[in-house]
């Protein structure tokens, strides 16, 4: 059985597993208030998550100018950091090639 914290107007503001200073009160695991508490707690991860993804891209296509003006080069990287971006480098071609992106590829 979970243990829930409220705020001020009596919501659900965190949840845990095991009851303490800060969740005190049980719920049940059906409870409607959790089970909304946890939908809205998922759409929150998911929205994060794509914004992560676009963001990424972002980086992505950051990093790739600075390298064509020569502002830094791919070995200014750590050996690791480089090996990623050639990671996706690689597999953002690879995709290109199966046109799996689409006719129009997403840019700034």
């Amino acid at each position: 059985m979970p243990y829930i914290k409220r705020d001020l107007q009596g919501a659900i503001e965190a949840v845990s597993l095991m009851a303490s200073s800060e969740c005190r009160e049980a719920i049940a695991d059906d409870a409607p208030e959790l089970l909304a508490f946890h939908s809205a707690a998922l759409q929150t991860q998911n929205t994060f998550d794509t914004s992560d993804r676009n963001f990424i891209r972002v980086l992505e296509d950051l990093v790739d100018l600075l390298m064509e003006r020569d502002v830094i080069r791919l070995t200014d990287f750590p050996v690791a950091a480089q090996q990623k971006l050639l990671q996706r480098r690689s597999l953002r071609h690879s995709l290109s090639q199966l046109n799996l992106l689409g006719d129009e590829e997403d840019s700034i």
